[in-house]
């Protein structure tokens, strides 16, 4: 058995370790899009909105709903690609914790 110290120092470093990795989800930019590039979202780590921007051809009248739409498709891609970015991210992390396949972190 690990002397307790040791383990102490274990559970400091990885405390250390999960809230550098927390800094840097936080800190990452994603880019979505939608409709072949005309619409692009761009969100931050914790998801907020940074950036929407949507090509001249779809101000035309008549293309709110498609434009809805497209705007809801880009969010979604960039969320999707947010979390799997903040995933390959928290991998190398989490071998080190012994966590069941398939755990999330809890931010």
């Amino acid at each position: 058995m690990k002397d307790i110290s040791q383990i102490m120092r274990q559970a400091q470093a990885m405390q250390a370790k999960i809230a550098e990795a927390q800094k840097k989800l936080e800190a990452m930019e994603v880019e979505g899009s939608a409709g072949g590039g005309l619409v692009k979202v761009r969100i931050s780590g914790k998801t907020a909105l940074l950036g929407l921007s949507i090509d001249a051809s779809l101000m035309a009248p008549g293309e709110h709903e498609i434009l809805e739409d497209l705007i809801k498709a880009a969010h979604e891609d960039a969320r999707r690609k947010l979390e799997e970015a903040q995933n390959d991210e928290m991998k190398g992390l989490s071998g080190g914790l012994g966590m069941l396949p398939g755990f999330k972190m809890p931010f």
